[in-house]
């Protein structure tokens, strides 16, 4: 099942429709993880429709563009208020909920600032940079939880986004010959928040098809 929407804000009750319609449990809200209170709010809104979670995935991201010429204090401010704080206050509220109850799996999204430098980005990939070593240092503080934490960089993903003019940019840069597609972060998440990925923590894994 797809779905061409022109309006964003009618997504999110889209995708709740296909998944329930797969006879999945599913609940959605519009919340500005920017904000402090953010994850508490989202977490207790999921307490209390769906129970304790078990699973969290960091996806939420804020990115501009911006070169040394037009950085400035309110565009890193934008960008290290969701993709630093609201992960990291996302994961410590998650753990802290969960903490003594059952284990969990904790997985961020970053986009492969610890594999190449990334000029003209420069905002984003000192935030989502963080995130990469935020990973590793929280795994070791909830692995004595059963709270495994991992990272995942998917690479530039083929998600409906893409104009003609940049997949023929990208292709080349793809050595499997295709460029990534949802599909290809899917398996991998699915594995990380499964039971079979227990004893794998604290790692950023690239799941990019080798794109260089």
């Amino acid at each position: 099942m797809k779905y061409f929407i022109e309006d964003d804000s009618e997504w999110s009750q889209h995708l709740m429709t296909e998944i329930r319609s797969v006879g999945v449990r599913c609940e959605s809200m519009e919340l500005d993880l920017s904000q402090p209170d953010a994850p508490r709010i989202l977490l207790d809104e999921v307490y209390e429709r769906l129970g304790s979670p078990s699973i969290l995935v960091n996806n939420a991201t804020h990115s501009v563009d911006v070169d040394f010429r037009s950085i400035n204090a309110d565009i890193l401010d934008a960008h290290y208020s969701m993709n630093v704080r609201g992960t990291c206050l996302l994961t410590v509220e998650f753990a802290r909920q969960i903490e003594g109850k059952h284990g969990g799996r904790i997985i961020n999204m970053v986009s492969g600032q610890d594999k190449s430098p990334q000029p003209g980005n420069l905002a984003y990939v000192t935030t989502k940079g963080a995130i990469s070593t935020f990973t590793k240092s929280v795994a070791l503080e909830l692995a004595p939880l059963k709270i495994t934490v991992n990272a995942v960089d998917p690479g530039p993903t083929d998600s409906g986004w893409m104009s003609s003019e940049l997949k023929e940019f990208l292709l080349p840069k793809f050595p499997m010959g295709r460029i990534g597609e949802p599909r290809d972060a899917a398996k991998l998440i699915v594995f990380l928040a499964s039971d079979e990925s227990e004893w794998i923590t604290g790692q950023i894994i690239h799941s990019d098809g080798g794109f260089w």
